[in-house]
């Protein structure tokens, strides 16, 4: 008898990265069961099914349906999912509280003793609340738009020492957005964002910067998945696999960003990198030319280098909240933060490196003067230092080049 499989039931599922990770964590089929509300009793009813993931907007929908919840699926009145009990009946579990807390663990945030901030109230919110309060958080405090505690109150909450994301803000395709920043809050010592598309939102970007331990959402992902991969199957799975699934699901998702002066190699090495993974390439300054349709020596000439970086922002905005690409930058792209960071949340941003002299000039119209062009690479250096999480010399074969770019990717 062909063995049921175990799925994730929920509204409209979109792309869902659960079936990829099930693949990856156990050795059962795993399907997809987008329902409407009036479908949804039959299909519990009817019990074919191995085990269940529950998503948007089901979570509390299904408890009825439960003969047993876990202690954790009562308190925090979500179940994510269901396992089919030899008795016939259904016991709900909340595996999510596994995901925040390995999430948590991999930040390296505690919250014994801590006031803790979360913003949003939906269902995620009360998975956190419980997770904190279990691990002895001296105070939880939920902010909504508007619930009792609003984001106009937390100018009186500036002793906040963990924050912690659940509402979309900042999700794809609004990046960039931030509902508050980390720099407010001088006492803050741990920023964790349970959404994952972007890899980094912009809550963590800021995060980074102020050199705060953090995390995003894509860990809680897979250690959600990881749990519920135990109940399905009733046997313990070690959590290197866990930790195998997760970084698999972020090299699929993380960009490579080259960056350096023009003429260093960016393009090439970017075909080269496109071709041996298998990914597009994306070239900011065809985007601006095609875009423009003109040339970018064109769009000097007529709108001024000012003009152009307008026009390259944008470009960089679009290319960087892509996922699982090779995007090659112009010389100049860095120069505006807002590019940095819109490249950074899914990027891995790699810094080309080239003397000088070596610089490829023609058609670059900044590029006209080797003693210019000397004082626009000391200009430059720091910023792509400050950017870049790898530093590349590309003076050599092409192929070298990326074998060292790819070797770091794969870390």
């Amino acid at each position: 008898m062909e063995q049921r499989p175990c799925g994730l039931i929920g509204g409209s599922l979109g792309h869902s990265f659960s079936p990829q990770l099930h693949g990856m964590l156990g050795d059962y089929s795993y399907r997809l069961w987008p329902l409407t509300a009036e479908e949804l009793p039959a299909f519990l009813e009817g019990r074919q099914f191995a085990g269940l993931n529950v998503t948007i907007p089901y979570k509390q929908t299904v408890i009825p349906y439960c003969g047993e919840l876990s202690h954790r699926a009562r308190r925090i009145g979500s179940v994510n999912t269901l396992i089919p009990m030899p008795d016939g009946s259904l016991y709900g579990e909340n595996t999510d509280y596994d995901g925040f807390a390995a999430l948590a663990d991999r930040a390296g945030i505690d919250f014994k003793g801590r006031k803790v901030v979360i913003l949003g109230s939906g269902g995620t919110s009360r998975t956190v609340r419980t997770v904190a309060e279990d691990r002895g958080a001296s105070q939880v405090m939920v902010v909504s738009r508007k619930g009792p505690v609003t984001y106009e109150d937390l100018k009186g909450h500036q002793d906040a020492e963990i924050l912690v994301n659940t509402t979309p803000v900042g999700m794809y395709p609004h990046n960039g957005e931030l509902l508050v920043d980390p720099g407010d809050f001088p006492r803050c010592a741990g920023v964790l964002d349970v959404v994952y598309n972007p890899l980094k939102t912009a809550f963590i970007l800021r995060a980074e910067e102020l050199g705060l331990p953090c995390a995003g959402g894509l860990l809680m992902l897979a250690a959600q998945a990881w749990r519920a991969a135990e109940l399905f199957t009733g046997k313990a799975i070690p959590w290197e696999k866990c930790e195998a699934a997760f970084r698999q699901l972020e090299r699929q998702r993380r960009n490579i960003v080259l960056v350096g002066m023009p003429g260093c190699g960016k393009t090439a090495v970017g075909q080269f990198l496109a071709r041996q993974l298998g990914r597009p390439l994306v070239d900011t300054d065809q985007m601006v030319e095609q875009k423009a349709g003109r040339s970018i020596p064109e769009i000097f000439g007529e709108e001024g280098e000012e003009g152009f970086r307008r026009r390259e922002t944008e470009a960089i905005g679009e290319a960087g909240s892509r996922t699982g690409t090779v995007i090659a930058i112009g010389g100049g792209g860095l120069l505006r933060e807002e590019n940095a960071r819109a490249l950074a949340q899914n990027g891995l941003l790699v810094f080309l490196r080239r003397p000088v002299e070596l610089l490829a000039r023609e058609g670059r119209p900044l590029s006209t003067g080797l003693e210019r062009l000397r004082e626009m690479y000391q200009e430059r250096l720091p910023v792509y230092e400050r950017w870049a999480q790898l530093s590349v010399d590309n003076t050599g074969e092409v192929a070298d080049t990326a074998a060292a770019i790819i070797k770091e990717w794969e870390k």
